[in-house]
């Protein structure tokens, strides 16, 4: 019996790697070591330095709110990116010049190390050209596949995740060290330089990359299929669904009237919620009327575009406690004792260095032997189960918050076991999701739901600065008096609750959802 042709057509068989993916990995190395380098030594060098002319007891509380209006920045500039790419120049272009915009803000915040205004403007431009390429990259990853090789691009977009943590781990290491030996202009240089090697490794692979054309003129486009199914009217039907949508936005107007008690940023994301639920909710209701007026597969697009973003909904939460590692964790670390040397910012080095060996060993070791034993882990279940470890985490450096204030000295090496949980948590939630929300969207809507998915860290960081800004109120205060503890560990458990309600919520949505594969054809 012959058995060389059958073992050739099975090598023929096996799916490729495409050959441009190095370059795509090795340009997200070197840009978040660049992003994750200046974000990692933000809140140590506002306190120390920029808002130095600020009363101390006022600093921390600013720092922290410059800090996550940053980080809410960066989230919300992928829908301005997504939506360019998607609708005129395409994932290729709108990344290459929002990255020299980019390079130009870490110019910034060298050159204006003591300039507020210089400064900021910095900050400014990194979220345009950070969080307008941030879901194309990933986005521009799940393009080089298609139906022959898509069982590999789980695996990439795993070791896409691992050099995103590479880079930081060596960031959150070094960045500290060099503020605190060399100054701000030379910490934020560095992470500049290598912002601008990214860009000339992406720059390289141009002639490489399967690139899919932008939608220019596209009338069965997400927005227009939402706007069909609110305008149109349905003989004996009412118009739920269109009435909620006005809601929406009147409650988004209402929102702008909150600016003086929770500051500008909270207000326009707050108004931006109102208009995502109500629009969303009013869409769902009454989806079908676009039918016969778009094709079915718009329709049906829009349809499985609304139900993701329930789950995108569902992850807010995770971020709330996610990005609050390198603000109030930071601020913990510095009321604790220190061991060996470490300074409070480089404890963040632990959260990459601990995922770069999660990772392969969820792929390698826990995966297969849950397997063997029947248990299988998608990604909505790997989701759900990520945001209730990032609850246990904010049990545990809650419980030792109230250890410092009773006054009993803590080492700082005790920030481990938070960082093990949220980290753990973390390669559940976020390393899953970006495969999980390429695969979920239409081939027209990749880098718009690329861009929601990145909202989603905003929103969550926008439930932060309401909670910042309601315990300044008096009553607030008062009342969490009455408990007993602090208000920084009393925020710490109402963020672990929070987490772990939302977990419950999300394993019953899931229960329902039902995936899909809209990878393009080979």
């Amino acid at each position: 019996m012959n058995t060389a042709n059958p073992t050739m057509n099975e090598v023929a068989a096996q799916p490729k790697m495409p050959r441009q993916i190095p370059y795509i990995i090795a340009t997200e190395g070197c840009e978040r070591f660049s992003f994750y380098g200046m974000r990692n030594i933000l809140i140590p060098f506002l306190i120390s330095s920029l808002l130095l002319s600020m009363p101390e007891d006022m600093r921390k509380g600013m720092a922290k709110e410059v800090f996550h209006t940053f980080v809410i920045g960066v989230s919300f500039f992928p829908l301005l990116g997504g939506w360019i790419a998607d609708r005129y120049f395409g994932k290729y272009n709108t990344m290459f010049w929002l990255s020299l915009v980019y390079c130009a803000g870490h110019a910034c915040l060298a050159i204006f190390e003591n300039n507020r205004n210089g400064f900021y403007t910095g900050l400014f431009l990194i979220a345009l050209g950070s969080g307008g390429i941030k879901p194309l990259v990933s986005s521009l990853v799940g393009d080089q596949f298609d139906q022959s090789n898509r069982s590999l691009a789980q695996k990439v977009f795993d070791g896409f995740y691992w050099i995103i943590n590479f880079g930081s781990f060596f960031a959150s290491l070094l960045m500290p060290l060099f503020l605190k030996e060399f100054g701000g202009s030379i910490a934020f240089g560095i992470p500049g330089i290598l912002m601008l090697i990214a860009t000339i490794i992406f720059w390289s692979g141009r002639t490489k990359y399967v690139l899919l054309p932008p939608n220019a003129k596209n009338p069965d486009s997400f927005l227009n299929v939402v706007k069909t199914a609110l305008l149109s009217e349905a003989p004996g039907q009412g118009r739920a669904g269109f009435y909620i949508a006005v809601a929406s936005f009147i409650g988004a107007i209402a929102s702008l009237t909150l600016q003086p008690q929770i500051g500008i940023v909270a207000a326009l994301c707050l108004a931006l919620v109102s208009v995502l639920l109500g629009g969303g909710v009013g869409a769902w209701l009454q989806i079908e009327r676009a039918r016969g007026k778009h094709p079915d597969a718009a329709v049906d697009g829009v349809r499985a575009v609304l139900r993701l973003l329930v789950v995108f909904a569902l992850v807010t939460p995770f971020w709330s406690l996610f990005d609050q590692k390198a603000s109030t964790w930071v601020l913990q670390a510095g009321q604790m004792t220190t061991t060996w040397g470490i300074l409070p910012a480089q404890m963040q080095a632990i959260n990459p260095l601990l995922v770069m060996l999660l990772i392969p060993f969820n792929n390698l070791v826990l995966y297969p032997a849950l397997k063997r034993m029947g248990i299988e882990m998608p990604a909505l279940r790997r989701m759900g189960l990520g945001i209730a470890f990032s609850g246990l985490a904010w049990i545990a450096v809650g419980c030792m918050q109230l250890a410092i204030d009773g006054g009993n000295p803590i080492s700082i090496i005790w920030q481990i076991l938070p960082y093990a949980l949220l980290t753990f948590g973390e390669v559940l939630v976020s390393a899953s999701g970006l495969e999980f929300a390429y695969s979920q969207a239409p081939l027209a809507m990749k880098g718009v739901i690329m861009s929601f998915w990145s909202l989603a860290v905003t929103i969550g960081n926008l439930w932060v600065l309401l909670a910042n800004a309601s315990v300044k109120s008096p009553a607030v205060t008062e009342k969490i008096a009455t408990t007993g503890i602090s208000v920084t560990a009393f925020q710490m458990f109402f963020f672990a609750g929070f987490a772990l309600l939302t977990s419950l919520l999300f394993v019953m949505y899931a229960r329902t959802y039902n995936v899909l594969n809209n990878y393009r054809k080979a």
